[in-house]
C-alpha cells in the first residue's frame, strides 16, 4: 500500500523520484525502493513524506483511506454518522459468525476501492 500511495502523490505533484528525494533528504534509489516495495522508510522518513505531501502516516501506510485523517479519526467520523446508528445496533445483535462475515465483506469492498485507486 505504501509504495503505490507514494507514487500517486509524487506523480500528482509532477515530481521525479530524484526531486522528491531531494525534498525529503533521501536518495532517489530510496524513493524507487519505496515505490516498488523493495524498501521501507524509517519512521523519520515516513513522517517527512507525510509532512511533505500533507497527508497522515496512516494514509501512507494504508490504515486510512482518507489522506487527512488518522485511522482513529476516520473511524470516529464514520461511527458518529447518524444514518449508521441503526446499522451498528443491528450488527451488535448479530452472532459472532454474522459479524465475521460482515467484516470479510467490508474487507473485500475496501480492497476493491484500493485496486481502483492504483
Amino acid at each position: 500500500m505504501l509504495g503505490p500511495r507514494i507514487k500517486k502523490l509524487r506523480v500528482a505533484k509532477k515530481l521525479t523520484q530524484k526531486q522528491l528525494a531531494e525534498q525529503i533528504k533521501v536518495t532517489h534509489v530510496s524513493i524507487s525502493g519505496y515505490e516498488n516495495g523493495n524498501r521501507y522508510p524509517d519512521t523519520d522518513t515516513l513522517q517527512r513524506l507525510a509532512d511533505y505531501f500533507e497527508v497522515s502516516t496512516d494514509y501512507l501506510l494504508g490504515r486510512s483511506d482518507n489522506a487527512h485523517m488518522t485511522a482513529d479519526e476516520e473511524f470516529r467520523a464514520f461511527s458518529n454518522n447518524p444514518k449508521l446508528d441503526h446499522f451498528f445496533k443491528e450488527i451488535e445483535s448479530g452472532d459472532e459468525q454474522e459479524q465475521e462475515e460482515l467484516q470479510q465483506i467490508w474487507e473485500i469492498i475496501k480492497q476493491r476501492k484500493r485496486n481502483k485507486d492504483k
